[in-house]
This record gives structure tokens, sequence and C-alpha cells, in this order.
């Protein structure tokens, strides 16, 4: 889910409106994003993870579909790690020229 800024943002004004928006670039593939943002922790909440990184809601299935909570916990917020996954390393080649705004279905836990 994409965040929303406050209505109550003090420093709303400050965000000139001739200025573009700044190009965020996902944790995973490195593509930019999208309208669409999605904030993946990359150490689950469930295992004491806090910090949050912008990524593709595909890129972010794709990382739920191969590794379980435990996994990427001993990942953390290594994404060469990741990346040697063959599965990965797989959607991302294949991903790498698709559109920032582009979504497909992505296969279920191989369990």
């Amino acid at each position: 889910m994409a965040r929303r800024q406050s209505k109550n943002d003090p420093y709303g004004d400050l965000q000139g409106a001739d200025e573009a928006p700044a190009i965020v670039s996902c944790w995973l593939c490195g593509r930019p994003t999208g309208k669409t943002i999605v904030w993946h922790h990359p150490i689950p909440k469930s295992r004491g993870g806090r910090d949050v990184v912008p990524m593709h809601s595909i890129c972010q299935q794709t990382l739920i579909a191969n590794f379980t909570n435990s996994e990427l916990q001993r990942h953390g917020l290594d994404v060469a790690s990741l990346l040697e996954n063959p599965n990965v390393r797989k959607f991302i080649d294949w991903v790498a020229n698709k559109a920032p705004d582009f979504t497909a279905t992505i296969a279920k836990k191989q369990r």
C-alpha cells in the first residue's frame, strides 16, 4: 500500500508545484517505481524488522513466493544474497525490460 501525505503536514507547503517528484528505485530489481510503491519490510515484522524499502508489488510477491520469513530474516538487507536464488534471478532478468507499472500473476509458494 502506498503511503499518503498527511493533511496536517507542516512541511507540505515547502514542496513546489513545479518540482517533479523524486524517482524512487525498487530495492530488489533497481528499476524506477511507477505510480504504486509498496513499502516492504526486508526483515519481516514478525521477526523484529522495522526498516522498510520501496518495491514494486510484483517484486514483493516474488520474494514472498520464494522465501519463508526465517529465510528473509537471515538475508536481512542484503539484496545480493537474495539474487543468488535461481528463481529470483530468473525473475529479475525477465522483468528488467518491463514498464514500471507492469504487473502479472506470480506463482504460489513451492513447499
